[in-house]
C-alpha cells in the first residue's frame, strides 16, 4: 500500500468495530435492498466492501427473512482489510446464513479486481472513498478503484454507495475564514490540525493552502493556540470540512469510550427520540460509566437535569451537548498533561482516524468522477457507472449534528450523508444511457455533464 499507513490494529479494535463502526445499518443496507429488487438473477451475488461490525449485514438479513415470498437465494461475500474482524460481524454472518450463503474474504478495496472471482450483481460500500484516498494513493487510488468496479460487476449490475455529503463550492482550495470561540474546539484544533497536516494524506500542499491562525490580531502557531482566546483561522474550505467532520467523529469516539463518565446511546431506536426531528432537537439516552476523574458535582448536576428511563437516563439533547463540551474540554486538558486514561483514548483516535481525509466529493463531482473513470476501465465489454433514475441519488441531513454545529460555529458546513445507486450500463444500451443522462441533469453542473458526455462519446456512444 502507499500513502498513510493503514491503522489495522486500531481499526480492528472491538470497541471500534462492534460499536463505533456498526451504526446506521438500515441506511447502509437500504440501497442494497433496492438493488436486489431490480436484479433478475435467481441466485444474486452480492459483495460488501468493508462490512465493519456487520450492521448492514444484519439489517439485510432481517429484511430478507421478513419477506413472505422471498425466492432468491443470495450469495454474500464480505471483503475486509487484513486483520480486521469483529465478534458482531460473525454474529451478523450467522444471521445472514439463514437466508442465503455468506463468506468472508480478507483484502484491500483497491484490489477488488483480483479478490472477486466472478462478477457480482450488486456491490455495496459505505465511506469507502476516504479510506482509499487516505491509505492507497490519494485521488489516483480513487480513480483506480472506480475503474476496477465495472470489471467486477455483471452487465446491468449495481454499485450501492454511501458517504459523507460535501457542501457545494467552487473548490476545496477556496479560502475562507472561520471563527472559533468554544474552548473544546480550540483545544481540538491545537491537538488535531498540526498532526493532520504533517502526517495525513491530503491535497493541501500549495502556497495558497497555508493555514493562518490569529489570536488578538497576531498570527500564532497552531501548536501554541491559547484555549482561552478566540481564534480566527484563514484556510482552504476543505480544511474546515476536515476539522468539522473530525471533531464530530472524535466526540462520538469519546462518548462511546465512556471516559467522560457517561455514555450516550448513538445507535438503534433510542438514538432517535426526537422532540423536533426537523430542527434536530432530541432527547439523549445515556448511562453512567465508572470513569471517576470528572468532578462529582458535574455528574450530579447532569443527573439532576435528567429523568430515569428503565435502566438508564434521558436528558434534553441541548443540555447534554453543553455538558459534553465542559467534560470534553477537561478531558483534552488532562490528555495534554499526559493523564494516562485520557491520553490513551485520545491517541487511539488520532492513530485510527486523525490522519484520514474525507476526500469530499459533491454529488456533482461524485457522479462525474464515476462516469468518466468507469468508461476508462480496461475491460472488454465497455460500460459506464451512472444512476439511471433521479431517485437513485439521496441526501440525508444529520439534523442533530447540524443543530449542534449551528450553536458552536458562526458559519458551519452542513453535515449529511449522500447515497447513490450506480448502474453498470453498457455503452451500446442507448435507452439506459439516455435515462442516466436525464438523471444526471438533476444533480450535475453543465461542466460535469459536458465531461460525462465527452467521455461517453469517446467510448463509442453517440446520444441523440
Amino acid at each position: 500500500m502507499t500513502g498513510t499507513e493503514f491503522a489495522g490494529e486500531h481499526k480492528a479494535a472491538a470497541g471500534y468495530l462492534d460499536a463505533a463502526a456498526n451504526g446506521h445499518g438500515e441506511e447502509k443496507a437500504l440501497l442494497v435492498h433496492w438493488a436486489l429488487q431490480r436484479v433478475r438473477a435467481q441466485c444474486p451475488r452480492v459483495v460488501e466492501i468493508g462490512p465493519g461490525g456487520g450492521s448492514a449485514v444484519s439489517f439485510l438479513a432481517s429484511r430478507l427473512a421478513s419477506e413472505q415470498e422471498r425466492q432468491k437465494n443470495i450469495s454474500l461475500t464480505l471483503i475486509e482489510a487484513p486483520g480486521v474482524a469483529s465478534a458482531s460481524l460473525k454474529q451478523a454472518m450467522a444471521e445472514f446464513s439463514k437466508v442465503g450463503s455468506c463468506e468472508f474474504v480478507s483484502g484491500f478495496a483497491q484490489d477488488i479486481g483480483t479478490i472477486v472471482s466472478e462478477p457480482a450483481d450488486v456491490i455495496s460500500a459505505s465511506a469507502l472513498l476516504h479510506e482509499v484516498y487516505s491509505y492507497s494513493g490519494g485521488y489516483g487510488g480513487l480513480q483506480s478503484l472506480i475503474r476496477a468496479l465495472p470489471g467486477v460487476l455483471k452487465p446491468e449490475g449495481l454499485f450501492a454507495y454511501r458517504d459523507v455529503y460535501a457542501v457545494e463550492g467552487s473548490s476545496l482550495h477556496e479560502r475562507a475564514v472561520q471563527t472559533y470561540d468554544s474552548k473544546p474546539w480550540i483545544q481540538f484544533l491545537r491537538m488535531f490540525l498540526p498532526s493532520y497536516l504533517r502526517e495525513g494524506t491530503h491535497p493541501y500542499h500549495g502556497a495558497a493552502d497555508e493555514v493562518l491562525v490569529r489570536q488578538d490580531s497576531r498570527i500564532v502557531p497552531m501548536e501554541s493556540l491559547d484555549e482561552e482566546t478566540y481564534a480566527f483561522v484563514s484556510a482552504p474550505v476543505g480544511i474546515f470540512r476536515e476539522v468539522q467532520r473530525h471533531y464530530l467523529t472524535f466526540r462520538d469516539h469519546i462518548w462511546r469510550s465512556g471516559v467522560l463518565g457517561f455514555r450516550p446511546v448513538l445507535d438503534g431506536q433510542l438514538s432517535s427520540d426526537w422532540i423536533d426531528a426537523k430542527s434536530g432537537h432530541k432527547r439523549v439516552h445515556y448511562s453512567i460509566t465508572e470513569a471517576n476523574w470528572l468532578p462529582a458535582s458535574q455528574k450530579k448536576t447532569l443527573l439532576m437535569l435528567s429523568e430515569r428511563y428503565a435502566d438508564h437516563y434521558t436528558v434534553d439533547g441541548d443540555i447534554f451537548d453543553e455538558f459534553t463540551d465542559i467534560a470534553l474540554s477537561m478531558f483534552l486538558g488532562l490528555a495534554a498533561e499526559g493523564a494516562s486514561e485520557c491520553a490513551d483514548v485520545r491517541d487511539h483516535w488520532m492513530v485510527r482516524e486523525g490522519r484520514e481525509t474525507y476526500a469530499y466529493l459533491t454529488a456533482d463531482e461524485l457522479l462525474t468522477a464515476f462516469a468518466v473513470s468507469s468508461v476508462e476501465a480496461p475491460q472488454g465489454g465497455r460500460s459506464v457507472l451512472m444512476p439511471i433514475r433521479v431517485s437513485d441519488v439521496l441526501q440525508r441531513d444529520r439534523s442533530y449534528y447540524n443543530r449542534y454545529l449551528r450553536k458552536k460555529l458562526p458559519n458551519p458546513l452542513k453535515d449529511a450523508k449522500q447515497l447513490v445507486l450506480f448502474s453498470n450500463i453498457s455503452l451500446t444500451d442507448s435507452y439506459s444511457l439516455e435515462s442516466a443522462m436525464n438523471s444526471l441533469q438533476r444533480w450535475c453542473s453543465k461542466a460535469g455533464l459536458a465531461r460525462v458526455y465527452s467521455a461517453l462519446n469517446g467510448g463509442g456512444w453517440y446520444g441523440e
